[in-house]
């Protein structure tokens, strides 16, 4: 039978779960108390809090939650308001030496809060934050030079992106008109952060990681969200700076890889049984994406790119985002011109017009029928088909887009990607 060291209405905790969430709340103070007196030695700074002020301090905030549930929740406060004086004090002595840092004073008042969760059970969050608080504090020197690099217009590019996408994309009516009853200013307005969005990333991290890894991350992350505006991005930037297309069609090609797994991530959380059907088609288009994007990844360059010398363009392209804006709308207009004339008369080419502009609406919704009102084997050359015609319209977007360079990669990866897709086609069918 557990003994409870606590055992109210509305909170047990047991002998062993209180020794357990002791020694959770010591090694958060200590792993705190370690990073912080640690900066300290290494910026030869004198510091009010090491390992043993942390760890008491987490214990006091494990003591206070202790008192709350026992006692009244006013001597938890009373505790809580002398850390809180006894951190200011300290503040204001440093202070007045010339170290106006509060750092290592905020990191008391959450240490004492994190005490209180441990007591509370709350152990998950409380390493959580434990883990971030570390993270940031140890983060200072790179933070600080991660700054110092940072331009003026880089910053204002920022700030703009951050008014569009918090101030105005929130306030864009959600809600469909025009033609076909499609054009939706929330949806519109997601295509271009998204599309801005991806390319303000690949250009930061081409500036920290250099052109090759920068751009190269920029594809796989882009490709979880959109392949086709990863596709738009890179090939816009594929003409501003040619010397890049080699690693912009990496991007785009990997990018393209990770939207095959996409289809299958949906396959199996709609379907199951369909999943079973489809993945191993589906796995070798993966394979010919992944193949060709790893061949041009590893190829020997011709021509050797010093990163410090790559113009990497704008920080922010809007005009190249609205561009693409527009570009989707015509997409939608034209899907729903052919839907509406069409009607019933094929699923192939429903799902070649779906693939058009969204490949994941097609394969939720092929999924969904797959053994219902379809056949697996129906239904899976439906996302086939689908995965073709994507394919075909990224290849478009990048040749038209992108640079002369670039074409040349595309034809190439892209076509591994198409040829193969059509090879697994025509063997199912036939």
């Amino acid at each position: 039978m557990d003994t409870f060291v606590i055992n109210t209405e509305t909170f047990q905790i047991t002998q062993a779960d209180f020794i357990i969430r002791t020694f959770v709340a010591i090694g958060i103070g200590f792993i705190i108390g370690l990073e912080r007196e640690y900066a300290a030695i290494k910026e030869k700074a004198k510091s009010f809090a090491g390992i043993r002020t942390f760890i008491f301090v987490v214990l006091l905030g494990f003591i206070g939650g202790l008192a709350y549930q026992l006692f009244t929740p006013w001597v938890y406060i009373a505790i809580l308001l002398s850390v809180v004086l006894l951190t200011g004090i300290s503040y204001f002595i440093t202070a007045t030496k010339g170290d106006v840092g509060v750092t290592t004073e905020f990191s008391v008042v959450i240490c004492f809060l994190l005490g209180t969760l441990t007591f509370l059970g709350i152990l998950e969050i409380s390493l959580m934050i434990t883990v971030l608080v570390v993270v940031i504090l140890s983060a200072k020197v790179r933070l600080q030079s991660i700054i110092g690099e940072i331009t003026a217009e880089e910053l204002y590019d920022f700030i703009r992106f951050v008014v569009i996408a918090l101030l105005v994309f929130p306030f864009l009516p959600n809600k469909t008109f025009g033609p076909y009853n499609i054009i939706n200013p929330h949806e519109i307005g997601w295509v271009i952060i998204l599309t801005s969005g991806l390319g303000f990333v690949g250009y930061i991290l081409m500036k920290f990681l250099g052109a090759r890894k920068g751009i190269l991350f920029s594809g796989i992350i882009g490709g979880l969200i959109s392949s086709t505006a990863v596709t738009w991005v890179f090939a816009k930037k594929s003409k501003e700076n040619e010397a890049l297309s080699h690693d912009c069609a990496i991007a785009i090609l990997a990018a393209s890889s990770i939207m095959i797994i996409r289809v299958l991530v949906w396959t199996f959380i709609f379907n199951k049984a369909f999943f079973n059907q489809i993945y191993f088609t589906i796995f070798l288009v993966f394979l010919a994406g992944i193949g060709i994007t790893l061949f041009f990844y590893f190829k020997p360059r011709s021509n050797k790119i010093i990163d410090a010398t790559i113009r990497q363009g704008k920080p922010l392209d809007l005009q190249g985002a609205l561009v693409f804006g527009i570009i989707y709308i015509v997409i939608l207009l034209v899907v729903s011109y052919a839907n509406e004339n069409m009607g019933e008369k094929g699923l192939m080419i429903s799902s070649a017009i779906g693939g058009f502009s969204d490949i994941d609406a097609v394969t939720i919704t092929v999924s969904k029928l797959a053994g219902l009102k379809l056949d697996f084997s129906l239904a899976s050359n439906a996302v086939l088909i689908a995965t073709i015609s994507n394919t075909l319209v990224k290849m478009g977007i990048g040749i038209w887009a992108g640079s002369k360079s670039l074409r040349k990669y595309l034809y190439i990866g892209y076509g591994v990607i198409f040829t193969t897709a059509l090879a697994v086609l025509l063997f199912s069918v036939f």
